[in-house]
């Protein structure tokens, strides 16, 4: 990577972190990429999801189909759009330009790593201090009493600490670095072995053993069995949509694109098929112990008699919302906004205003209507994903995986550098637009219900001909 920096023009205009990593810094091996997506993987909305499969009617087998089909195409998605930066060394930020160009990168770049990241961030941090005020309480009850009526805009004391504390042990791996990034993803990888395969054996044993879970008969889901499938795996790739986008964030350090490869792909399909086994057989053997599904978690947590399985359960659950909102939201969120604002900020900058936005935006009070929240978001992931359609196409059809650093970072007067590459906006917009149509116009919801499909599979023809109909135009135009 010393060898793009020597070709790079003027750096005064461009934040450190924007650069190139250095070879020194890519230090990133198999094992940190087998263990980096442990935590999302293993969190709350990821066992609410199954849960709303099994609502459908979905037999067991056609859940664990889903899941691990779903892993492998993430596993495949993840591999492909981080290819470029294990190759080149540049972040998300600086990778958008080769599509879009310098500005028309800004759009995607602050769906992704402003809003959607900050909003992610803030839902995650309070999400994770609902455990870290759980397992306070477990050994400390008069903590859940602190402040008796005390409410700050709809927090308690206790809930107001929490928030505060998971939130300050986020804002220190900010500064702690890569490094200690990657020591906390290999902490978390055997604890959530570990945890959720004894939440698994917990289940099996509620359930009297794992004949009555494998016999356990589904309703029957109604309508296409092909259409259903298809919007259950695009459920559990819409949750991946931004991490997807902003993998090169990550593979940057990676000490060669072999190693990124080999270890998102283990790595998602081991720690997946653990989740399959341990979501399946915890909302099935809790509905046939108790007659209704426990889709939460925590909510499994708190039915355990030991205070050692609780405080390692709860400590891994934190663990792993810390390490899911530091490589999914805080870096991407820190990174774009330093992209925003090159001269001003860096990264470390950029994540504390990320992470202090965060708690601005109350997100408590956002949870307390999940449904403007989750369609807000939705909007935002039916937008995403025309972007990963493009990034692809762009990278791997047009450019032949061979990208000009030295023009990414360049401040000369044309289309890449300065402007916007309308094709690919043009592309994002129209894919976009009729992948979230369906919310308005019946006629189109099933394409919505399938809506990362919808995205990613519009935006790649759509950007193609675009392309090569702006470079006929452009030839025309030379000619005359």
């Amino acid at each position: 990577m010393g060898q793009n920096h020597a070709q790079l023009g003027d750096k005064s205009r461009l934040s450190p972190d924007l650069l190139p990593t250095k070879s020194e810094a890519r230090t990133w091996k198999v094992s940190h990429f087998f263990s980096i997506w442990m935590g999302s993987v293993h969190n709350v909305p990821s066992y609410v999801t199954i849960g709303g499969f099994f609502a459908l009617g979905i037999s067991i087998w056609q859940v664990f189909f889903i899941i691990m089909f779903s892993s492998l195409l993430l596993a495949v998605m993840m591999v492909l759009n981080g290819h470029a930066g294990s190759k080149y060394g540049i972040p998300f930020s600086i990778l958008l330009r080769s599509s879009y160009g310098m500005k028309g990168a800004l759009f995607p770049g602050v769906l992704r790593g402003v809003i959607a990241a900050i909003m992610w961030f803030g839902l995650q941090t309070y999400a994770g201090s609902l455990a870290v005020t759980i397992l306070i309480g477990e050994f400390l009850p008069a903590y859940l009493t602190l402040g008796g009526e005390f409410n700050l805009l709809g927090l308690n004391l206790p809930g107001l600490l929490s928030f505060l504390l998971f939130w300050m042990i986020n804002v220190l791996f900010i500064f702690a670095g890569m490094e200690r990034l990657g020591k906390l993803t290999k902490i978390v990888s055997p604890l959530v072995f570990v945890v959720f395969g004894g939440m698994a054996i917990w289940s099996i044993n509620l359930a009297g053993g794992i004949a009555p879970i494998l016999s356990y008969s589904a309703k029957g889901a109604e309508g296409n069995n092909l259409f259903i499938f298809m919007t259950c795996v695009s459920a559990i790739m819409a949750t991946w949509v931004a991490q997807i986008l902003s993998v090169a964030d990550v593979t940057r350090f990676s000490r060669s694109s072999k190693e990124q490869t080999i270890g998102q792909i283990s790595g998602l399909v081991i720690t997946y098929l653990l989740f399959a086994v341990a979501s399946i057989t915890i909302i099935v053997g809790s509905e046939i112990a108790f007659g209704v599904p426990i889709w939460n978690v925590l909510d499994v947590v708190e039915r355990f008699d030991s205070k050692f399985s609780i405080a390692l359960s709860l400590t891994t659950i934190c663990l792993s919302s810390l390490s899911v909102n530091i490589v999914g939201n805080i870096i991407p969120a820190g990174f774009q906004l330093t992209a925003l604002f090159p001269k001003k900020l860096n990264f470390k900058t950029g994540a504390l205003i990320a992470a202090i936005i965060g708690i601005l935006i109350m997100p408590w009070k956002l949870m307390e209507n999940p449904t403007s929240i989750f369609t807000f978001l939705n909007i935002v992931g039916g937008l995403l994903s025309p972007v990963i359609g493009v990034m692809l196409t762009h990278y791997f059809l047009i450019c032949k995986k061979e990208i000009n650093i030295q023009e990414l970072y360049s401040f000369n007067d044309n289309h890449l550098s300065l402007g916007t590459h309308r094709p690919a906006m043009l592309a994002t917009i129209i894919a976009g637009l009729i992948s979230l149509t369906g919310n308005f116009v019946p006629l189109f919801a099933p394409l919505t219900s399938i809506s990362w499909f919808t995205g990613i599979f519009l935006a790649i023809p759509l950007y193609l001909v675009l392309f090569y109909a702006s470079k006929l135009v452009e030839l025309k135009a030379v000619k005359e």
